[in-house]
C-alpha cells in the first residue's frame, strides 16, 4: 500500500483540478439564485485549490492533499447539480449519469 503524499502525487492532484477548474463553464442566467450559488462555489474552489498551491510550494503536502481534494469535491458538486457544464466529462468529473 502506498501511503505516501509525494510531491509527484500532489503536482498530479493540481493539475487534474487545474484542468477541470479551466474546463467548467458557468450555465446559470445571471440574475438568477444558481448563479449567485455557482460564483459562491468558484469562490471556494479557487480558496482550496490556491491554499493547495500555497502549502505545495511550503512543502506541507498532506495539507496540500487535503485543500486539492475540498476543491476538487466543490468542482464535482457544481458539475453535479448543474451549476456548470463540463461537456460531459466524466474522467476530470463525477456526473450523475
Amino acid at each position: 500500500m502506498n501511503d505516501t503524499i509525494t510531491e509527484e502525487k500532489i503536482d498530479r492532484y493540481l493539475d487534474i483540478t487545474r484542468r477541470a477548474l479551466e474546463k467548467i463553464k458557468v450555465v446559470t442566467p445571471d440574475r438568477s439564485f444558481s448563479k449567485r450559488l455557482a460564483d459562491d462555489f468558484l469562490t471556494m474552489v479557487n480558496s482550496y485549490y490556491n491554499d493547495a498551491k500555497y502549502y505545495r510550494e511550503q512543502g506541507d503536502f498532506v495539507t496540500a492533499f487535503a485543500s486539492v481534494n475540498y476543491a476538487h469535491g466543490w468542482l464535482d458538486c457544481g458539475a453535479r447539480i448543474g451549476l456548470w457544464d463540463v461537456g460531459g466529462d466524466d474522467q476530470l468529473f463525477t456526473l450523475f449519469e
